[in-house]
């Protein structure tokens, strides 16, 4: 069925891991377009600070602190959007949180905290927001990665729950859209994005992790959100390299392969030890900073994803990428053959 969307200055929009990075710039930029935001994360002192700077600009915000990775705390949450602002239109699972370092030297303890936090915060934010939509319809956008398609090295454990991520959205979707409900499913893929991540990471590394390069703004991520919040869309990639890396991993995987263990260890490395290790894994760690510590002479406007959000532009472009991978493939195939 055709799913129809309110525009964002209409909608009342939950957005987790509010307080930093892609959720908080998401946040402010949701509550300038008119939006009515409810703002989730485990910091109850920075969504109180937030939710008074948002509304003290003219915005209709309101705090509601929760661990997404307990699943009864997001239904508090739904029902604080309820009693405020009268339902729900768009549930936006941004939370997430990343391990450094190779695979064998990181804890079962931290491993199961990133997936509950990187997955099961996602599962849990979609299956609570399906009970509020299913009658009324609206969104639900989810956050992947570009190694939602392709993993890299010094990252594992994230990679991995980015799959999963990827796997469950597409999963969900399907079974909504074969019931008939009127709720649009999104993955957003964003590539390297100027924001606290490396500080709020689990650091296992005798360096500082950095990001690879390019690296765009979280403003370019946010205006993704919110279009896929009143736009229908599969999914939706911010930055031309994350797209580069999944049709190339499809395509060449052994290739790919071999470039991510002569690049990707060291371009994830950046110098002496400056913070401590733990980051925000356990703790929260937000402190209402939309960026990191990137220079700004490396990040990026994305033109590409703007113009994915054109939807005359994006067509063009999803069917040319589509064929030429379909083109590739079949020539390697021939090739085996």
């Amino acid at each position: 069925m055709n799913v129809e969307l309110k525009p964002v200055e209409q909608q009342t929009i939950v957005i987790t891991g509010a307080s930093s990075g892609i959720g908080l710039t998401t946040a402010r930029m949701a509550c300038q377009r008119g939006a009515r935001v409810v703002l989730v994360a485990r910091s109850e002192d920075d969504l109180r600070r937030l939710e008074g700077e948002l509304t003290a600009a003219g915005g209709q915000a309101v705090a509601a602190p929760a661990d997404v990775a307990d699943r009864a705390a997001l239904g508090r949450v739904a029902q604080i959007a309820i009693s405020r602002f009268g339902g729900i239109d768009t549930w936006v699972n941004d939370a997430g949180v990343s391990i450094y370092g190779r695979l064998l030297e990181a804890s079962d303890a931290d491993n199961r905290r990133l997936f509950e936090t990187d997955f099961w915060g996602v599962v849990h934010g979609s299956l609570e927001a399906v009970q509020h939509l299913r009658a009324r319809g609206g969104a639900i956008v989810n956050l992947g990665s570009e190694v939602s398609e392709r993993a890299v090295p010094l990252q594992g454990m994230y990679s991995a729950a980015k799959h999963a991520v990827k796997g469950f959205t597409d999963a969900l979707r399907m079974e909504l859209e074969k019931d008939a409900l009127p709720i649009s499913v999104t993955l957003i893929k964003p590539s390297g994005i100027d924001t606290p991540f490396t500080r709020h990471a689990k650091n296992n590394m005798e360096q500082e992790p950095a990001l690879p390069p390019p690296v765009y703004a979280p403003e370019e991520v946010a205006r993704a959100i919110l279009y896929a919040a009143s736009h229908p869309v599969r999914d939706l990639p911010v930055g031309g390299k994350s797209t580069q890396m999944s049709v190339m991993g499809k395509v060449a995987p052994r290739m790919m392969d071999r470039y991510m263990e002569r690049s990707m260890f060291d371009q994830q490395k950046g110098g002496p030890i400056r913070r401590d290790r733990q980051g925000s894994l356990h703790e929260p760690g937000g402190g209402l900073q939309e960026r990191g510590a990137i220079h700004e002479g490396r990040v990026h406007r994305s033109l590409y994803t703007r113009a994915l959000m054109n939807p005359w532009v994006g067509r063009t472009i999803v069917a040319a990428t589509g064929a030429a991978v379909v083109g590739l493939i079949a020539s390697r195939a021939r090739g085996r053959a």
